[in-house]
């Protein structure tokens, strides 16, 4: 592998892609889906920087799961059994299955094949389309000495407030080096508030636990399968046939949170450790998790929530003086631990679009608390709220 090999171990992913991965193997091995790139930023493309990426997406191929990884998942992720894991030793990254074209200044992008598949190409692809951007634009960052004085302000702040924080970053890092040097500060100084980071490869390397449950495209495609009114209550219940409680923290914005706590019934409720919180008012949300807890005569101090909208250590404080002695604070800290160096971070996505539950493709949304983190048709997520009464 040459230097300019950006991802550089199949591992080198946010931890709940091969959740899901596992999940979907069990269940719906045989399933398609189409993936979309979405310059939420308008970001203008330089010139070649199509060609450079396929060059980064074929030497992708060329990787596999190591013994130490493997062994590596054996020992932290127990979880994960040994069928999946042969399925991962024979992995590897078919670059076929990505179509990227450059138009002037735009670069367009979509993937599409076997969901248990496709569904690992998301994260490294942003990954390495974010530092692409920065080397090829030659937009500077912040000195290594000063990544780390900042990075040890945030983390001096967050020691203060006695929180519980991961770091979720991989997705829109500045860079591989940044982030590496990012999470031995993490780990290092962070003990006992630090507890993890998603990026498996990166765990792997620091011999920590890699943290993570699953994303919104599992609800996505339960929504195409099921109907959108029960896609939350079948993909929890499916959840938990895969993982017996383990990875118990449901995804709560899918389809809006109002329309998931109809679906979080009181054996749901009961079951999972906790919810995530991906959008829209934090203080509203914990009001109505607290809410919803109690109507089932459930104490709430016994459960967490996990915070993961665009964090920083201000909001952090904000969100966990309100939760002091109601329900327990987690926060997963992305961007602004793996890029708050200097230039602004990308605002690119990448999100599933179609899926082939039955015979055809369907068109998949996601109606996130907040309208503009919605994703999907515009006459789909009409029709979505149309049969969810939104």
């Amino acid at each position: 592998m040459n230097n300019f090999s950006i991802i550089s171990s199949l591992l080198d992913n946010d931890f709940y892609k091969f959740t899901m991965q596992n999940a979907v193997l069990k269940l719906f091995p045989l399933v398609k889906a189409k993936y979309e790139f979405i310059n939420r930023g308008k970001y203008s493309f330089p010139k070649n920087f199509a060609n450079i990426l396929k060059e980064n997406l074929n030497k992708m191929s060329y990787l596999k799961l190591s013994n130490k990884e493997r062994i590596f998942l054996e020992k932290y992720c127990p979880y994960l059994d040994s069928s999946y894991l042969d399925f991962l030793n024979q992995y590897q990254y078919n670059p076929k299955e990505v179509n990227i074209y450059q138009k002037g200044k735009n670069i367009k992008m979509n993937i599409e094949g076997l969901w248990s598949r496709t569904i690992l190409w998301e994260v490294p692809l942003m990954a390495i389309i974010s530092e692409l951007y920065y080397k090829l634009t030659g937009i500077k960052r912040l000195s290594d000495k000063n990544i780390i004085i900042l990075t040890k302000e945030k983390l001096k702040k967050y020691k203060k407030l006695k929180v519980k924080i991961g770091e979720f970053g991989t997705r829109r890092r500045y860079s591989y080096q940044v982030h590496k040097l990012i999470l031995k500060i993490l780990i290092e100084e962070g003990y006992p508030f630090f507890i993890g980071s998603s990026n498996v490869h990166l765990s792997h390397i620091f011999s920590i636990k890699p943290i993570g449950t699953k994303g919104h495209e599992w609800i996505m495609f339960h929504a195409a399968k099921y109907g959108f009114n029960i896609a939350d209550r079948i993909a929890m219940e499916n959840w938990l046939n895969i993982y017996k409680g383990n990875l118990g923290i449901a995804l709560s914005d899918t389809y809006t949170s109002s329309i998931f706590f109809k679906n979080f019934n009181k054996k749901l409720s009961n079951t999972f450790k906790g919810i995530r919180h991906d959008s829209g008012d934090p203080i509203s949300f914990i009001k109505k998790t607290i809410k919803h807890y109690k109507k089932f005569k459930i104490n709430p101090i016994k459960k967490k929530i996990v915070f993961s909208d665009n964090l920083n250590p201000d909001k952090v404080a904000f969100i966990s003086s309100f939760c002091k002695n109601k329900i327990n604070p987690f926060f997963g800290i992305g961007t602004n631990f793996t890029n708050d160096v200097g230039p602004p971070s990308m605002n690119i996505v990448i999100k599933m679009i179609k899926t082939i539950p039955k015979k055809n493709w369907i068109s998949v949304v996601k109606l996130s608390n907040v309208e503009k983190k919605s994703t999907g048709k515009k006459n789909m997520i009409f029709f979505a709220k149309k049969i969810l009464h939104l």
